[in-house]
Formats: structure tokens, C-alpha cells, sequence
């Protein structure tokens, strides 16, 4: 805000100052033009006793103001500093001629029985000066500009140190208690081999040292493997649906018979997939349809999450997927701002809201390059 209104302050400054000084400069410049409107009358009506050289020097000193002599019918008698075309040259005039009518008086040149008019144009300075307002505004909202996209690079930079220690450490201290809880596991398969129970308990604690590796993958540098989409998105689907409601059906729509190969980090995204279909499950209250559907062109794949809930308003499309943004009340806001995360920092993907409508449902769509 502080370089804005700095900035705002100069720009103001130098625009008063330099129309202040444009203007002065327009005065000198219709002085000049009156002198030389002057001396051609004077060279117009010299006789054989009068000396012209004074004159001319008048005329030929003019090098920078573009003027046009013509008659009392606007035919041209002679022009200087006015940059011809190499054709249409009578044309080129007569536009000229209109176009400084409407901008300056001319000057009549009297010569008794007949006028001439002298129009004229602003010099090449006087319209550099002009503009250097603009020129001189355009440079200081580049430098805020970078100002502010450094300040954004950086902030942004922070909030990512932040997430990736925060992730690495929560990963780290989530490691001891998970290796006990696996050599646990496995003592009591031992003393209790046909209990049902014990291999439900090590589904859940193998999901806990899943979960620690994801978190431990955060910040560090993407390893992408040649996969089959369709089986990492029935993985994510099988696990959400073991845990959920019978009330809720997730059902997948995998047009294209043969698999999909795909580049992808299989634990983050299925992480992502996960998250996704639990805020649709949150969207519906525990009740009804959610709808996966994949499309492959050739040069992307389409991944569309379609629920049955409440919907988004408009507003929040994008705001959703901002950190801290929830409307749970025990929620933390970070599921879809990690899953955007996800896709578009490690799989160099797009993910958003693609329609929505109030108590009828939500598509978010995912798109990844091949």
C-alpha cells in the first residue's frame, strides 16, 4: 500500500510539473510561429531594396515545429518539418490541413489585398513531454508490480516452509508409535490367527503408516510412476466405501475399457481422491450418490467428482480450496487446499469446481497431462 501511494505522489507531481512546463513550451512555440508567420509577410512583401537574407534565417531556423502554409482556399503553398508520404501527397494535406483545424487556430498572415494561413503542430519535444507522464507511470507500476510479486513470492515461499515442516514433522513423530503398533499386530496374529478383528486392526494401521509416508512426500521432490488410473481411484473408492455409510454410493464410470496409464505418485493421489469423496459424503450428510467419471483425450485426462449435496455458491468456487476455509464446524479447512496442492504443484494438473448448483450437487474435475 505504501509503495502505491508513493507512487501515486510522484506520478502526480512530475504530471503537474511537466504540463506546467508543456504548456510554457506551447506559449515559446506559437511565439516562434507568430515570428515566422512574420517574417514570411515581410519576405512575401520585400521589394528589390530589401535585404531577405534576415528573413530566410527567420524561416530556414525553424527545424522542429511542423507548419503548412496555404491560401485563403486552404490550397498548399508550402510546408516544413511535415514528414511526406511518397504517395497521395494533395490527399495526405488535406487531411492534415482538417486535423490541425480542430486542434489549433492557425495564424493569418496579411498581405493587404490577400491572407495567408500558417497552421502548425506541436514539436516533437512538446509531445514527448507530453506523454512522459505516462511513460514515467507505466515504469513506477512496473516496479510495484515486481514489489508485489516479490512480496507474494515470498510470503507464498514461507507458507510453503511452513507446510513442508509442518508435514515432515508430523510424519516423524507419527513413525515410532506406527512401527510398535505393526509389531503389535503381528504379536497378536501369532497368539490369535483366526481372529477376523486382527486383520481389520492391521488394514487400520497399515493406513496410518500410508498416511505418515504422505505426509512425509510433502515438500519433497514429486516421484511419478507409470500407473493405471483407473486402479488408483477404485483403491481410494474401496477404502472410503468399507468406511462409510451404506447410505452413500460411490460409483465409478470408466468409459474406456482398457486402463489408463498415467504418470502419478500413487499414495498423494489417492490421497487426493480420498478427500474429495469425503467432502462429498460431508456435502450430503452422510446420504447419497457420488459419481466418478474419467475421459482421456490426447494430450490430457479428465477426472470429474460429482456429488448429490448441498453445493457451492459461486463465490466460494474458488475460495474452497483456500487453507482454513471449511464449513464443518470441527473441520481444519486443508483437505481440498492440500489436494490442490496435490495436483497442481506435483502432477502439473488443474483442479477446480466445474458446476454447482445450491441443494442439487457439485462437480470438481481434475485435469492431468499425459
Amino acid at each position: 500500500m505504501t509503495f502505491i501511494i508513493i507512487g501515486a505522489c510522484i506520478v502526480l507531481a512530475s504530471t503537474y510539473f511537466t504540463n506546467k512546463l508543456g504548456n510554457e513550451l506551447a506559449l515559446e512555440e506559437k511565439k516562434k510561429i507568430e515570428i515566422w508567420a512574420e517574417a514570411t509577410r515581410q519576405l512575401i512583401l520585400s521589394d528589390e531594396t530589401t535585404n531577405p537574407d534576415f528573413f530566410l534565417s527567420i524561416i530556414e531556423g525553424n527545424t522542429t515545429i511542423p507548419v503548412i502554409l496555404v491560401d485563403e482556399y486552404d490550397n498548399l503553398l508550402s510546408s516544413k518539418n511535415v514528414k511526406e508520404p511518397a504517395k497521395d501527397v494533395a490527399s495526405f494535406y488535406r487531411k492534415e490541413i482538417n486535423r490541425l483545424k480542430q486542434k489549433k487556430t492557425p495564424i493569418e498572415v496579411n498581405l493587404g489585398d490577400a491572407s495567408q494561413f500558417i497552421y502548425y503542430d506541436d514539436s516533437r519535444l512538446l509531445k514527448q513531454l507530453y506523454y512522459f507522464p505516462y511513460v514515467q507511470l507505466g515504469i513506477i507500476f512496473f516496479f510495484i508490480l515486481m514489489a508485489f510479486v516479490a512480496f507474494s513470492s515470498t510470503k507464498k515461499a514461507e507458507q510453503n516452509r511452513v507446510w513442508v515442516g509442518l508435514s515432515k514433522e508430523t510424519a516423524h513423530q507419527l513413525g515410532t508409535p506406527i512401527s510398535s503398533l505393526l509389531a503389535w499386530v503381528d504379536l497378536l496374529k501369532m497368539k490369535f490367527e483366526e481372529e477376523k478383528m486382527i486383520d481389520e486392526m492391521s488394514k487400520d494401521v497399515n493406513r496410518l503408516r500410508i498416511i505418515a509416508e504422505r505426509f512425509s512426500k510433502i515438500g519433497s521432490v514429486p516421484d511419478l510412476q507409470l500407473v493405471s488410473l483407473n486402479e488408483n481411484i477404485l483403491n481410494a473408492v474401496q477404502y472410503i466405501s468399507n468406511r462409510t455409510s451404506s447410505k452413500v454410493r460411490i460409483q465409478c464410470h470408466f468409459p474406456d475399457k482398457n486402463h489408463i496409464f498415467i504418470r502419478l505418485n500413487t499414495p498423494l493421489f489417492e490421497w487426493v481422491i480420498e478427500n474429495l469423496c469425503k467432502n462429498a459424503i460431508d456435502a450430503m450428510d452422510g446420504s447419497g450418490n457420488i459419481y466418478i467419471y474419467t475421459t482421456k483425450t490426447s494430450k490430457e485426462c479428465i477426472i470429474d467428482v460429482q456429488d448429490t449435496g448441498k453445493g457451492i455458491e459461486r463465490k466460494n468456487y474458488k475460495t474452497i480450496f483456500s487453507p482454513g476455509f471449511t464449513t464443518k464446524s470441527r473441520g481444519w479447512g486443508l483437505g481440498l487446499s492440500l489436494a490442490k496442492r496435490i495436483i497442481e504443484e506435483y502432477h502439473n494438473g488443474k483442479i477446480y469446481v466445474k458446476s454447482s448448483e445450491i441443494n442439487k450437487g457439485t462437480t470438481i474435475r481434475i485435469v492431468l497431462k499425459i
